[in-house]
């Protein structure tokens, strides 16, 4: 009886070890790294999109807007920011004029939940907050939006 048990615990031992050997070569490989099979995204409010963008490895973020809301834009400042409590915003003087139907590139830092610049390896994921300032060229109105953005520093 006592063989028995001895046997079975042994039995359960093996089998236990080598599923922790298992986990561990899946874990040392990046499988249950989220990030690094997560989608880049980058989705702001109705009328603006992003034709493309590139993070760098010293946190720039280079942008490519497109806007086609109702009517022309003056852009007034861009940021971006993965902590909504800090927000650096880059001002244009003068302001930029984007006609319906336009894009532009514009070159932001984006900054982490500390308030310093994102920098990361290549593959390393920024997650964060686009913000946008425009004044409606009819209206005189001006506006803040706010995007999502994931991104994949890629050089």
């Amino acid at each position: 009886m006592a063989q028995s048990a001895i046997e079975y615990l042994i039995t359960y031992g093996w089998m236990i070890l080598v599923t922790a050997v298992i986990l561990a070569a899946l874990f040392g490989m990046g499988i249950f790294s989220p990030g690094e099979f997560g989608g880049e995204m980058c989705i702001l409010p109705g009328g603006l999109s992003c034709i493309s963008y590139q993070m760098a490895h010293n946190g720039v973020l280079t942008l490519n807007l497109q806007q086609v809301t109702q009517s022309p834009i003056n852009i007034t400042a861009i940021g971006c920011t993965s902590n909504t409590t800090f927000i650096s915003m880059n001002a244009f003087q003068p302001n930029i004029y984007m006609p319906i139907g336009s894009n532009y590139t514009f070159s932001v830092t984006c900054y982490t939940q500390n308030g310093i610049p994102f920098s990361g390896t290549v593959g390393s994921i920024f997650s964060g907050s686009l913000i946008l300032n425009y004044t409606d060229t009819l209206s005189g109105l001006p506006h803040t939006v706010f995007g999502r953005l994931v991104a994949k520093v890629s050089s």
